[in-house]
């Protein structure tokens, strides 16, 4: 179910992320990189042609054929300013895996999109909105996940990625595809849980 599938990667790097809040005086953006990190070598193992990488704030860049060893350069070449576009930035990689199912060039287990933020998104109704869609083009529940972790503990940022996992269906979601955990939940789990979780939810 984990290999034979795309990944893609999605980073915050809006103005709070440079926030030192966490253990050791360490910013929110050093914390996500070091999970990342480790994310994107897990990532490699199951997705040896590399993964997609995005960085967001207001805008957002894209990075295809993404190896573990690149990311450390993505996390070198940015850095936290901006606002919390997550609807842009998310609605880009969805049409991207639908563009590629559509040619065919989708994995045939479908795609895992994982999100590191730390915040609530500039628009919530939005974001809801870009899932929504997704589910409604999708064939089968497992073919499209998507895990978002929660760096820091913004409260209001908690309360929108509850609704994210628990709400969906009941506001017109066909499937369930999101799964949103803390990085303190991923302390207590190995990467392939945390993966295995974005798609069977």
């Amino acid at each position: 179910m984990m290999s034979d599938r795309d990944y893609t990667l999605i980073i915050d790097k809006s103005g709070s992320m440079s926030t030192p809040d966490q253990v050791g005086g360490k910013s929110r953006w050093e914390i996500a990189q070091e999970s990342t990190l480790a994310l994107a070598r897990k990532c490699e193992q199951f997705d040896p042609d590399g993964i997609t990488v995005y960085v967001f704030s207001g805008r957002f860049k894209r990075y295809d054929d993404v190896t573990s060893a690149k990311v450390e350069q993505i996390f070198r070449e940015n850095d936290p300013a901006g606002t919390t576009n997550l609807a842009g930035v998310l609605q880009d990689a969805i049409n991207n895996y639908f563009q590629r199912k559509a040619a065919g060039k989708t994995k045939p287990n479908g795609e895992t999109i994982l999100v590191i933020t730390d915040g609530e998104p500039d628009d919530r109704k939005a974001v809801f909105e870009v899932i929504i869609n997704a589910t409604q083009k999708m064939e089968r529940d497992e073919e499209l996940g998507i895990s978002i972790i929660q760096v820091g503990s913004d409260s209001q940022a908690t309360k929108f990625l509850k609704a994210l996992d628990d709400q969906m269906q009941s506001v017109g979601a066909k499937f369930d595809i999101c799964d949103t955990l803390t990085l303190d939940d991923m302390e207590e789990m190995s990467l392939s849980e945390v993966l295995m979780n974005a798609v069977t939810d």
